[in-house]
């Protein structure tokens, strides 16, 4: 086990955010760090000591994530307005709006090369968009139920999406199919990710697990029972050695992947954790929550060198091989239970010296894409200057009673049952014949996609004949000239 300091540490906390912490990411340099919370505001803090901090506004709704670019020169949203923004993260706060689901956008990321975004819906969608050209690309509808989480491959070539329908799907980006189905959830599937090398993913479930699927054999390879309540969100530590979770259960959790078992448990906020990520290099880790608490952990147990680290197992003698996540498959269910010998930590904030930082409010729209639905998008426009704070003051006031995203999380909706029988079966009937709405507008978004590339196919080639016809006929004019 490992001594004292090599245990991870609090570094900081930052205070900024006026409800729950839903989601965050930090930057490819590793100098800032985004969070999204319900109080529809974006923030971004920068990690230098006394730096000041920035304040997005512009979604109308609960941010549900964030992912930076790869670049690091844009972050992108997604909220329960049903839209998805592209920041510029600088002083000048603009924002590209995506529109196109029709429902709350639970998730966000960029692929790997940066060209492309994948969004999860409440409309039970997949979608794909292209950055450059700020577009709509295609949808992947499979999921029954609402989609919480969609993400890349390391490659690009696959897509992993999750939901309450209680599956985990994979996609090929190719064929805009879905290639296989992982199921045995017994609650909604909340979050899934892929490792750095792309050969297993892994999900969470409100049913408190957390699973390890080798997507090369199609196996479960590694089943974890450590939380005592849902599962909400994990990271996957660059090394792909280990992996932290955040749950309900007011805890985040570190499992050391190569030795298949949990090392520490941690606490440091009051309520149910939302949003955990690891740094690109993994030395650092931040976590959000209920208590509206941005934290930044310092990782340190990973100081050891891989190569030594790997050669201490080999030296070990055991009846049977290590659990490997890249090749070793069990040979039996393969279960991990919360064992007595895991560390605990009650962190104590190691940066005393840096208080609570500068916020600066920015945020105006710079580009709209088209609203499929043809919504208006006067809510869209910028209010500057007094009038728009005083607007965001008066709007937090009046919704203070709203519902908190905490909750809903990890509880699908069969859980919400105290409702008459009859009603009941109306309500069923309503939700039915909006799933029908549903896939129609989703087939209606592929045909006017196909249908607006097809059109501009015949506008360039009705041009190619008008130059074609004029060529021609200057020619025929050239001709006719000498023989008059």
């Amino acid at each position: 086990m490992a001594s004292v300091m090599e245990d991870p540490t609090l570094e900081r906390h930052f205070k900024g955010h006026k409800d729950v912490v839903s989601c965050a990411d930090f930057s490819p340099n590793n100098k800032q760090l985004a969070t999204g919370s319900c109080d529809k505001n974006l923030m971004i803090w920068n990690l230098t000591p006394k730096a000041r901090a920035f304040r997005f506004v512009g979604h109308t709704d609960i941010i549900t994530g964030v992912h930076f670019s790869p670049s690091g020169s844009l972050v992108a949203s997604s909220s329960r307005d049903q839209t998805v923004r592209l920041w510029t993260p600088s002083i000048k706060g603009e924002s590209t709006v995506f529109k196109a689901h029709t429902a709350s956008v639970r998730s966000v990321q960029f692929s790997s090369d940066g060209q492309r975004l994948v969004t999860g819906s409440d409309d039970k969608s997949v979608k794909v968009w292209g950055v450059e050209r700020k577009k709509f690309l295609y949808s992947l509808n499979r999921h029954t139920n609402w989609v919480r989480c969609a993400r890349f491959s390391p490659d690009g070539r696959l897509v992993a999406s999750c939901g309450d329908d209680r599956t985990v799907r994979l996609w090929d980006t190719s064929s805009r199919q879905c290639i296989n189905i992982f199921t045995d959830y017994g609650g909604s599937a909340t979050f899934v990710d892929f490792n750095s090398s792309g050969t297993c993913i892994a999900s969470s479930g409100a049913d408190n697990t957390l699973k390890i699927w080798d997507i090369r054999t199609n196996k479960l390879i590694q089943h974890y029972r450590v939380h005592s309540a849902g599962v909400n969100c994990f990271s996957f530590h660059p090394s792909g050695n280990y992996l932290i979770s955040g749950s309900s259960d007011s805890t985040m959790k570190i499992l050391d992947l190569l030795e298949g078992r949990l090392i520490y448990t941690l606490h440091g906020h009051k309520g149910p954790v939302l949003a955990v990520v690891f740094s690109r290099d993994g030395g650092l880790f931040a976590s959000g929550g209920a208590d509206s608490q941005v934290l930044m952990w310092k990782t340190n147990f990973d100081s050891l060198n891989y190569r030594d680290l790997l050669s201490r197992h080999s030296k070990r003698v055991t009846p049977d091989p290590l659990p490997h996540l890249m090749d070793i498959y069990p040979r039996s269910p393969h279960r991990h239970n919360a064992q007595n010998g895991t560390v605990e930590i009650n962190p104590i904030v190691a940066d005393t010296q840096s208080g609570d930082p500068q916020v600066v409010e920015v945020g105006r729209v710079l580009f709209s894409t088209a609203d499929v639905r043809s919504l208006t998008s006067g809510r869209d426009q910028p209010i500057s200057g007094p009038g728009r704070t005083h607007m965001r003051h008066r709007e937090e006031e009046d919704e203070d009673q709203e519902e908190r995203f905490a909750g809903g999380m990890t509880a699908s909706r069969e859980e919400h049952s105290c409702i008459p029988s009859s009603l009941t079966s109306t309500l069923e009937n309503i939700v039915q014949q909006l799933d029908i709405l549903t896939q129609t507008v989703a087939v209606l978004e592929e045909r006017l996609t196909l249908t607006e590339d097809k059109l501009r196919t015949c506008l360039d080639n009705q041009v190619l004949l008008l130059q074609q016809t004029q060529q021609v006929d200057g020619s025929d004019e050239e001709a006719e000239g000498p023989s008059a």
